[in-house]
């Protein structure tokens, strides 16, 4: 029985980044084995098993063969007589089929250190067409490494379209994708994810309503980039170099889904693309079973944030009803997120990346205005029920009148 460091944790000690996750694979051991020595079985398709001491996962080396579509479709086989090499080779990047013994001795069949040092992401074998889940693993490993120069193998990319054209990517359960999905645009890089998917034909299949954005234009005195696709990519740049959560980057990426409408004879303007897009924004949500607080700022964000640019000039009725549409005496945090994502389109344009944002600070001194109406002296004067709400959208559109005219004397 021979336990060695498998993937992740061999690659990232390798590039000298830090090592989170530990695998292990166990050569020559039997199921029976690991129980006799305590280990608690985990593994519902296959035997993984827990250390009884430190509750890290250990796997028996396998093999695996296609046997169905889609992410699940396979049959796997562990046994005493399976290689490490064997075990290695059916995994997809040459970088993430490397393993070490505890004395750190590398066993490297796939040349995945050379790979390493060249900066390339590799397949290991034309296995990995089988599985259509490497189409978003290597473009998550693509964001994850692009600020150290790694690159998707033109060997590689070509198995990704045959992937994507195959119907295959049609397979993956919405669990499977929006679990990639997410941890890509929680990336360094998550634009680079997007491009690589869009670039082996795969953004097409799995997001058709982002594909669309690429080639549209927008107005340049507005977009000096004008490609709503490229300006997109930007505005997740900046999302992740303002270290904005999930919610906000996933809002990032759909806010514009409505320009992808827009019949030609009317551009470069996108007249009420708020709207129209709406029911794009819903249908990606829907596809891939996005969390509800992804889903929720994802359509607010679409609906509003022409309103969070134009903040400066809005009625304090408008403001009003911006206000109450998040909900934002009971969820400050939203409108919060709302105001960052705006923030981010708004840098998202080339050359404008720096550019200062007064809309945030307006937008939140709003906020804290129509927040600072208090309650009680209404309920002293008698007021209840409907009458109660009414007055207290009367006594804040007053604290907004006010608000506005000192903020913009």
């Amino acid at each position: 029985m021979q336990v060695y460091k498998v993937g992740g944790a061999v690659r990232d000690r390798l590039l000298g980044l830090p090592v989170a996750d530990i695998d292990r694979v166990v050569v020559g051991a039997t199921t029976e084995e690991m129980l006799a020595k305590g280990y608690r079985p985990v593994g519902a398709d296959f035997p993984v098993f827990l250390h009884p001491k430190t509750g890290e996962e250990y796997a028996l080396a396998r093999t695996e063969r296609k046997s169905g579509r889609g992410y699940g479709g396979f049959t796997f086989y562990a046994s005493p007589e399976v290689t490490l090499e064997e075990d290695l080779i059916r995994r997809d990047l040459t970088i993430n089929a490397m393993a070490e013994d505890d004395q750190l001795n590398l066993t490297d069949p796939y040349h995945g250190q050379r790979d390493l040092e060249a900066r390339i992401l590799r397949h290991v074998s034309p296995a990995f067409a089988e599985d259509p889940l490497r189409v978003l693993r290597v473009a998550r490993f693509a964001a994850r490494y692009a600020g150290l120069g790694f690159t998707v193998a033109d060997e590689t990319m070509d198995l990704m379209r045959q992937l994507s054209e195959s119907g295959e990517l049609q397979a993956l359960t919405a669990e499977r994708s929006w679990k990639e999905i997410s941890r890509a645009l929680m990336e360094d890089h998550p634009q680079v994810f997007i491009q690589v998917l869009r670039d082996c034909g795969a953004l097409k299949e799995l997001m058709p309503e982002v594909d669309a954005l690429f080639g549209v234009p927008q107005p340049e005195t507005h977009h000096p980039e004008i490609d709503t696709g490229l300006h997109t990519l930007s505005v997740l740049e900046q999302s992740a170099l303002h270290k904005q959560p999930l919610t906000v980057r996933w809002a990032c990426l759909l806010h514009d889904l409505g320009k992808g409408l827009t019949p030609e004879e009317e551009w470069p303007r996108h007249i009420a693309h708020e709207h129209t897009g709406l029911k794009l924004i819903k249908a990606v949500n829907e596809r891939f079973k996005v969390p509800k607080d992804c889903q929720e700022l994802a359509l607010l964000v679409g609906q509003y944030h022409t309103h969070g640019h134009r903040a400066l000039e809005l009625k304090a009725s408008t403001l009003l009803e911006l206000l109450q549409s998040f909900d934002i005496y009971r969820r400050p945090q939203r409108f919060e997120e709302f105001i960052a994502a705006c923030e981010m389109d708004a840098r998202g344009r080339k050359g404008l990346e720096q550019r200062s944002y007064p809309q945030a600070d307006y937008l939140r001194g709003a906020a804290k205005a129509a927040r600072a109406v208090a309650v009680q002296p209404l309920l002293e004067q008698g007021f209840k029920g409907p009458e109660l709400g009414e007055a207290l959208k009367r006594e804040r559109l007053k604290a907004l009148k006010a608000y506005k005219e000192a903020a913009t004397a």
